[in-house]
């Protein structure tokens, strides 16, 4: 189901294994043990806006109320942890906190565009969750990704190794009523943070004392092995090198699939039957009847000369 860009498992990802252990197990917490505190959690935008409640701007976008929503989210963030091996797990929790929080102002304004257009008040029906920043990663996953063809069906479709990832993420994107406000906003916030607009990337961002402080504190608790399974690849002195050579054999692999599929598309452009090859054009019929007919002439030629030689000899036979 997951694109096969890195090693299984979360080797190398103790912020993803963070963000799934414990947003999943308060979430599953609140709706089976603690149903009465699911409030303090609720997303009410009208509450931040009348009563001045900015800690549910916190509250409200961390935990998942929906069982359902947090097991989609799950799945995303664990094929999404390619990115923090890829960036580093400093880059990407700063990518992650630069649209959360770009996420909260667009909420507002796309709540408040629907209010004075056309008067439908969305603000105390939002989702509650960490949605957000899960659907901004769908932006470095759609430009960096390279798409490779895993299976052809009916003529132009094709499924890839991405196609199943954004089914998962339409899944989440009609779980709700208004949850598309919480996906338009994380999709322009990522957009946003990945372009580097108005430069949002050196705002928002990790300072480096506090990731050297949970390096220290926290990875040490949510940091995983390496797997013992995975075949290795290369003769690398150390394990990150072996590990950046399965990389790149794996970016190989990846453009070689490419070409692959660049020549199947060429070669499939005249559709199921290559007319052309069968029925060539008029010009191309044109100059082939050209050329057979002078290689005909010119074959036909040397015994029209051998007969008007033979004729003269017998003429000079003749009066000889």
């Amino acid at each position: 189901m997951f694109s096969s860009t890195g090693s299984s498992g979360l080797y190398k990802a103790p912020l993803s294994k963070s963000l799934l252990l414990v947003p999943s197990a308060l979430s599953l917490l609140l709706t089976l043990l603690l149903p009465h505190c699911q409030r303090f959690f609720l997303y009410d935008l009208q509450a931040v806006k009348d009563d001045f409640q900015i800690w549910r701007l916190i509250c409200g976008r961390i935990i998942c109320l929906d069982l359902k929503d947090s097991f989609c989210s799950s799945l995303l963030i664990y094929n999404f942890r390619i990115f923090e091996r890829r960036y580093g797990s400093r880059k990407f929790a700063s990518f992650l906190l630069g649209s959360w929080v770009l996420s909260a102002l667009v909420d507002f304004i796309l709540v408040e565009a629907m209010w004075y257009s056309f008067g439908i008040t969305a603000s105390r029906n939002l989702p509650s969750g960490f949605l957000a920043p899960v659907f901004a990663l769908f932006v470095p996953f759609y430009c960096s990704i390279p798409r490779v063809q895993v299976a052809h069906i009916l003529g132009p479709l094709s499924i890839t190794n991405k196609t199943l990832i954004y089914i998962l993420g339409l899944q989440l994107f009609t779980s709700g009523s208004y949850i598309w406000i919480v996906a338009i906003s994380g999709l322009i916030s990522g957009i946003c943070y990945n372009s580097k607009i108005l430069q949002v990337h050196q705002v928002l961002y990790i300072p480096s004392w506090m990731a050297k402080f949970c390096s220290w504190t926290l990875e040490p608790i949510f940091s995983s092995s390496e797997p013992t399974t995975e075949a290795r690849v290369g003769m690398g002195a150390t394990v990150d090198i072996q590990r950046q050579q399965r990389m790149e054999l794996l970016d190989r692999q990846l453009m070689l699939s490419q070409f692959a599929q660049a020549r199947r598309q060429r070669q499939q452009q005249g559709g199921m039957i290559n007319w052309n090859r069968l029925f060539p054009p008029l010009r191309q019929r044109r100059n082939i009847n050209y050329q057979e007919g002078r290689r005909a002439e010119q074959q036909a030629s040397p015994p029209l000369e051998v007969s008007e030689e033979q004729k003269k000899n017998q003429w000079k036979n003749s009066f000889g």
